[in-house]
């Protein structure tokens, strides 16, 4: 059974990848020295953002990151001596299936950084292919299993992607299918994922805009003893009115304890101090204003 987490989680993800260096740097793989070192240094900017919300008033208990090693291991560092909640992530980016990053090695680099979270996205739809939906649940089991034996938190990020015969169902139109037809698939997942033996202490999950259907996660992520699971939601890159309607239907809900909102943060700052819009300073105080109003919204909605 999974170990839990209870308090706050405010998180900050910077993990991005794939499609930060080619979307945000312009940068194709595989990279130089010079290229890397400045996707590294991009991400830099974001955590300085991190650090200076916290500075201006976010709760530091509460306030996390989270970051890739490729790109973010001098991060990582820096922000567990400093005392912040961590979230590694394990699987290899910008791929459909789940695997891990480093192969067989994942457990010696989750070591390596001992963070509060090992942190891992899958897409998985319960109608989607059943193969595939097989291969990476035997990865997930795995790493479940080495996070409960060495006392690691496991954070899960799901993703529930259509398949083509759902979006036939709700005509092509990706709003209804995120109201209609994903709150229910999701909560299968759980349940089949569950089942399997993969045991996360926090279900990071895609936003839902009717607290009914929220209710229902924290219900079937809670299940069966499962009492000190926590969920929290995360942004998925959208537009700031969105989002905050997510923070708040899920902020209202015993059980959501936090959110992980990363692109709609610092996307448009970090271009724009790439772009020399704007200074490094005026790009970290848009994040950290930006990081500092969820935190607030989603405090002032909880009961």
């Amino acid at each position: 059974m999974s170990l839990g987490y209870k308090r706050n989680i405010y998180l900050l993800p910077f993990d991005h990848r794939h499609s930060y260096v080619s979307g945000m740097c312009g940068f194709t793989p595989p990279l130089d020295v010079a290229q890397r070192d400045a996707v590294a240094a991009s991400k830099r900017v974001i955590y300085d953002g991190f650090r200076e919300a916290v500075r201006i008033g976010v709760p530091k208990d509460c306030a996390g990151i989270l970051v890739d090693e490729e790109f973010g291991a001098g991060i990582l560092r820096d922000a567990t001596a400093s005392g912040y909640m961590t979230a590694l992530s394990t699987e290899t980016s910008g791929s459909e299936e789940f695997d891990f990053e480093y192969g067989e090695d994942f457990a010696a680099h989750i070591e390596a950084f001992t963070p509060t979270f090992a942190k891992v996205l899958v897409r998985y739809n319960p109608e989607g292919d059943a193969a595939l939906n097989r291969r990476q649940t035997e990865r997930l089991v795995r790493l479940s299993h080495y996070c409960r034996r060495v006392g690691q938190r496991f954070m899960f990020e799901l993703l529930v992607p259509a398949t083509r015969d759902q979006m036939a169902r709700v005509e092509g139109a990706a709003a209804a299918y995120d109201l209609q037809l994903r709150p229910a698939l999701m909560l299968e997942t759980v349940r089949v994922l569950q089942d399997a033996g993969v045991e996360p202490d926090v279900w990071k999950i895609e936003g839902l805009d009717r607290r009914d259907d929220c209710e229902r996660l924290v219900a079937t992520a809670r299940r069966d003893g499962r009492s000190n699971v926590g969920c929290i939601v995360l942004g998925r890159g959208a537009d700031e009115q969105k989002v905050v309607t997510w923070l708040e239907t899920a902020a209202s809900v015993v059980g959501f304890i936090g959110f992980a909102v990363g692109r709609t943060t610092f996307w448009n700052p970090v271009a724009d101090y790439l772009a020399h819009r704007v200074t490094r300073q005026e790009a970290v105080s848009r994040i950290a204003a930006r990081y500092g109003e969820w935190a607030a919204i989603f405090e002032q909605r909880q009961p």
